[in-house]
């Protein structure tokens, strides 16, 4: 029997803009298999530090890393364990027809809203995004917020016809950077979206996208350090540079220097830090790589008692 959401589009619009967001890891055995049972003991704990909203097998999850059947259990499971108490958010992406049938497989999971990632491999022009974008949305009746990353650079200029034919699209996640894009989308379309940080670490960039109407951001870190990510999402929203600024010096600019040692680490080191904290979820899936031992004992110096 098919769940029904606790959100409509637009009551997911205003819960996603009103707090932080986190991205739980997808917890992996030893051998690489789903470990559903350390999956909720970390649900739990992201969950009692009440963020906004939970994207469920999102991009530190590894979505690209799992298959359908996976994703599916995974939201299904994070329904069940969140009760209705914060929205659920589903990854739909790759091919159209496949975003499609998972954003279907979402809404019939119970899910509250989906991301739509970028489409797999291949380029496309704003055109050939607003064709993709509406599909995926015709598919479901649930929230939709596209990501604004890699292949799927979405510009300010394709926002309003797609935000007048799709009602249901109502989030815009900015993976880029790119300062004069975002304001552009922001002046564009004002209230009719919500606006998500989504860049690695974006903590990074929370006070200066703040002043550009972006109320939140996807925090991985979140993960390992629930309470510090709380404490440093309030300091943003009240504008406390002082605090801001001392912890980007002290933990978030040395924690993305070991971060860009590699590429794909955005995601490694978020593992590396729950297993340091005492909350091993396993390693991370080919093609990614774990951090060696020596980027551990340093992030794991680095995180000092800030558990």
């Amino acid at each position: 029997m098919d769940r029904i959401s606790n959100y409509s589009p637009d009551a997911l619009k205003a819960a996603i803009g009103s707090g932080l967001l986190s991205f739980p890891v997808s917890t992996f055995d030893e051998r690489l298999e789903l470990d559903e049972r350390r999956y909720a003991e970390n649900f739990e704990i992201v969950l009692a530090h009440r963020p906004a909203g939970i994207f469920a097998a999102g991009g530190t999850g590894e979505f690209f890393s799992l298959d359908v059947t996976e994703v599916d259990r995974l939201v299904r499971r994070s329904v069940e364990l969140a009760q209705g108490r914060v929205p659920i958010i589903a990854p739909v992406g790759y091919g159209t027809r496949n975003a499609c049938e998972l954003a279907r497989r979402a809404e019939s999971a119970g899910a509250d809203g989906v991301l739509l990632f970028p489409p797999y491999l291949t380029e496309a022009d704003q055109a050939g995004l607003a064709r993709h974008i509406e599909q995926v949305c015709s598919a479901t009746s649930l929230g939709v917020i596209v990501y604004s990353r890699g292949n799927a650079r979405i510009g300010a200029e394709l926002l309003p016809q797609l935000a007048e034919r799709c009602a249901n699209l109502i989030g815009y996640k900015d993976g880029i950077g790119d300062i004069e894009l975002m304001t552009r989308v922001y002046t564009t379309m004002g209230d009719r979206l919500s606006y998500v940080g989504g860049l690695p670490t974006a903590e990074t960039f929370a006070l200066p996208y703040l002043e550009m109407g972006v109320t939140t951001y996807s925090s991985a870190i979140f993960n390992f350090l629930p309470k510090w990510a709380g404490d440093f999402y309030a300091a943003v929203r009240r504008r406390d540079h002082a605090h801001v600024y001392r912890e980007l010096h002290d933990f978030v600019m040395p924690y993305t220097a070991l971060r860009n040692r590699r590429r794909g680490y955005a995601v490694s080191i978020v593992k590396a830090g729950m297993r340091a904290v005492g909350r091993d979820s396993g390693g991370v899936r080919a093609p990614l790589v774990d951090l060696d031992d020596d980027e551990f004992a340093q992030l794991h110096s680095l995180i000092g008692n800030r558990s």
